[in-house]
Formats: C-alpha cells, sequence, structure tokens
C-alpha cells in the first residue's frame, strides 16, 4: 500500500548539485556558502541580519541568549508548539509562562497575554514573549507587541513553520520573520519545513548587536582578535584566539546551507504549490459530508500552509479519523500536544489546563499538504477522508432510527 505522509521534503537534480558541488569545493564548513545563505535569507524576509545555525531549536537557545535571559527572567510562550519554544527559555535558566491561544487557529491569543503579563512583569527581573506563527499563519504580532512593549518585554517570533508566510495590518503587508514587531525571530530547516537544509536554522534580527552576539555565541564564544582590526592577519599566529564567552558549537555547514540555497531558489515555487493543494482542498471540505464532521482554520491570505489543520467538531473523534485514515494510507499528525501537559513542565509548574489550548487540541488533525504531493495523492486523501465521515454518519443515522 502506497503511504501518503503528512509531510515530505523536495529534494531535486538541481539541489543534489549544490550539495555535490560544496563537496568538491575546498570549504566544507565555515565556508562562503553559510554568508551567501544568509544574505538570501535578508532578502527574502527585509531582516538586516540572518545568522546561520545548527537547528531550529538552537536558533531559539541563542535568540534568547542574545538577550542575556537568565535566572530571575521570565518568557511568556503560546503552549499549542514544538517544546523547544518554551525549552530555549529554560536552557538559559529562566522560567516559563503560558498564555492561552485562539481554538481556531492556535495563535496566541492578544487577550490572554494582556491578561497575565502584568503578574509576570512584577517577578520577572525582564521578560520575553515567545509567539509562534502557527502552521504557516502569521501570529497577531502587531496587537502582541503592543502590550509586550508597554511592559518592557522583548519579542522572538518563532517562525519554524511560516518561511515565506506574511501578515497584514493598516499600515500594510509585512513578512513572518521581519522583526517589524519582533525583537529577533528564528526559521527552522527540518525536512518537513517550507525549505529543507537536512537540519538547521536561523535568527533574523535587525539589531547588529544581537546579531554579534549570536554569531558569538553559535561558535563557542570565541574571537580571533585581530579580526576587524588594522592588523594584517597573515602576518598573525593562524593557531591563536580567545574565548571571551561560554558559547556552543551550533554552527551550519557550507553543506547545509548550499542546499538551504538551492531550496530557496524554489521558494516561491513551493509556496504556490502549497497554495494551490490548500485551496483545492478548502473547495472540496466546504461542502457536505465533510463540513458535518469537521471545520478547518479560516482562510488568510498571507497563510504559507506549511500545514493543513482540520478540527473535527463535536461527536466526532479525531484519534479515531487518525486510525482510520492510517488503516487506508493516509498519515495525518497532531500539531501540537500543549507543552505544559508534557512531563517535564507538569513536574516544573504543576498541571495546568488552558481553555483554548486544550480545543484546540482536542480536535486538531494535520492532513497530509506538501509541495510535492500530486493532485492524484490528494483526490486519494479526500476520497479517505470522505468514506470517514460517511460512515460516521451513517452510523449517526442508524444509532438515531434505533
Amino acid at each position: 500500500m502506497h503511504l501518503i505522509p503528512y509531510a515530505s521534503q523536495w529534494i531535486d537534480q538541481s539541489d543534489i548539485d549544490a550539495v555535490t558541488g560544496i563537496l568538491r569545493s575546498p570549504f566544507l564548513t565555515q565556508g562562503p556558502t553559510v554568508a551567501a545563505f544568509e544574505a538570501a535569507l535578508n532578502d527574502i524576509t527585509g531582516t538586516s541580519h540572518s545568522i546561520a545555525v545548527s537547528s531550529g531549536t538552537a536558533a531559539l537557545h541563542l535568540a534568547c541568549a542574545a538577550l542575556e535571559l537568565g535566572e530571575g527572567d521570565v518568557g511568556i510562550v503560546s503552549p499549542v508548539s514544538f517544546s523547544a519554544t518554551a525549552n530555549c527559555l529554560r536552557y538559559c535558566g529562566a522560567e516559563v509562562r503560558f498564555a492561552d491561544v485562539d481554538p481556531v487557529t492556535g495563535l496566541m491569543d492578544p487577550q490572554s497575554l494582556a491578561s497575565i503579563i502584568g503578574d509576570v512583569a512584577k517577578e520577572a527581573r525582564q521578560g520575553v514573549v515567545i509567539p509562534v506563527s502557527l502552521a504557516g499563519r502569521v501570529a497577531p504580532l502587531g496587537e502582541i507587541s503592543k502590550i509586550a512593549r508597554n511592559h518592557g518585554f522583548y519579542i522572538i517570533e518563532d517562525a519554524a513553520q511560516s518561511l515565506g508566510a506574511f501578515g497584514q495590518d493598516a499600515q500594510g503587508r509585512f513578512e513572518s520573520a521581519s522583526c517589524k514587531y519582533s525583537d529577533l525571530a528564528t526559521f527552522s530547516f527540518h525536512p518537513v519545513k517550507h525549505i529543507c537544509a537536512g537540519e538547521g536554522g536561523a535568527v533574523l534580527t535587525n539589531e547588529a548587536k544581537w546579531a554579534d552576539r549570536v554569531g558569538l555565541l553559535r561558535s563557542h564564544g570565541i574571537v580571533r582578535p585581530w579580526v576587524g582590526s588594522d592588523k594584517d592577519p597573515i602576518n598573525e599566529p593562524p593557531w591563536y584566539y580567545e574565548q571571551v564567552e561560554l558559547g556552543w558549537n551550533y554552527r551550519m555547514t557550507d553543506i547545509q546551507c548550499a542546499l538551504g540555497l538551492s531550496q530557496l531558489k524554489r521558494q516561491e515555487f513551493f509556496y504556490e504549490r502549497r497554495q494551490a493543494l490548500a485551496e483545492r482542498y478548502r473547495q472540496h471540505f466546504k461542502r457536505s459530508p465533510f463540513n458535518q464532521c469537521f471545520g478547518m482554520t479560516p482562510h488568510h491570505p498571507g497563510h504559507a500552509y506549511h500545514l493543513f489543520v482540520i478540527h473535527f467538531k463535536d461527536g466526532y473523534s479525531r484519534d479515531d479519523a487518525h486510525v482510520f485514515l492510517k488503516s487506508h494510507g493516509v498519515l495525518t499528525q497532531v500539531h501540537h500536544v500543549p507543552i505544559y501537559k508534557h512531563p517535564y513542565y507538569v513536574n516544573r509548574y504543576g498541571e495546568q489546563a488552558l481553555p483554548g489550548a486544550e480545543a484546540y487540541f482536542k480536535n486538531c488533525l494535520s492532513i497530509p499538504l506538501f509541495p510535492k504531493m500530486t493532485f492524484s495523492e490528494q483526490d486519494k486523501v479526500i476520497a479517505v477522508i470522505e468514506s470517514y465521515c460517511k460512515q460516521k454518519l451513517n452510523h449517526a443515522r442508524t444509532a438515531v432510527s434505533v
């Protein structure tokens, strides 16, 4: 049986050629391709500085470290995300609080943020808000920014799922990770994301001081004293360096950046392909029997559709649908178990249950959507979901008649 995954990378010959070109070059890591990839990210997002790193998790950690977060500091995060969104704070010794999300979009709810940020500010030496641009849709960053700035909080946009997405407000369009409303933003280049670099991530900012600090900390906190000076490096001892801070080895290689650069050349095509697949889903799912069983996250023109999420209505089981679809060759996923439910966070902060996050998690299911997906594969997904809906509706009618 042919299995259709919920997500997959698309590697073509141009990607292979880009990587093999690096393998034949003098540099496999810390070479010029890293800088070229960073420049390309600046072009796409409109940011001043991009620092390529080893993963999306490393990017979040470095963003927090750049802000010098530590013990006595507190971050407010969205609970509907991968756990790295909160873990980055704990890596630095800061504490975590959770703002609730919109039960339909899963995006951080500004009203929930406003209701808790005052109390958090009282206990925090300094604070940060980390909203997640979930599934390809940009978080309400303008509203979040107003609330956060009023309390002196920094903002880090977790844009791991939203490369190419854009938001709109009274001032016009803005790109995800442009840092229009945030101090820093982060990307992930894991194979299921919008572009694939095998692994990798990036920190983006418009502030040189934070870019410099991220660049320092991604490479052990090491400097070569003559770099940027009037000294001629040819006359300096090549072995001499100084570690000025405790950093990490979070570098991204030229091999990964070559793949990332090649993928970025097709990023607009990938975006358009995701839009086309999402539109086909929307046209089918707004009709019966689909709309009797589940709803969809509302469409937004800037949605980059990293994921296509459906939300089952009361009386229909998301988990049953997952099992049914899997048995027919359609693989699905849930994004995400609320972070506060994980044992580490329960043990540290106790049991929590935010109503928006609980409602979103209970009913959400990510169905297959990725650029390489064919329309015939999508037709199969639609047919299997239709079969599931008809089966459940017939069962409900039979139960009523009995």
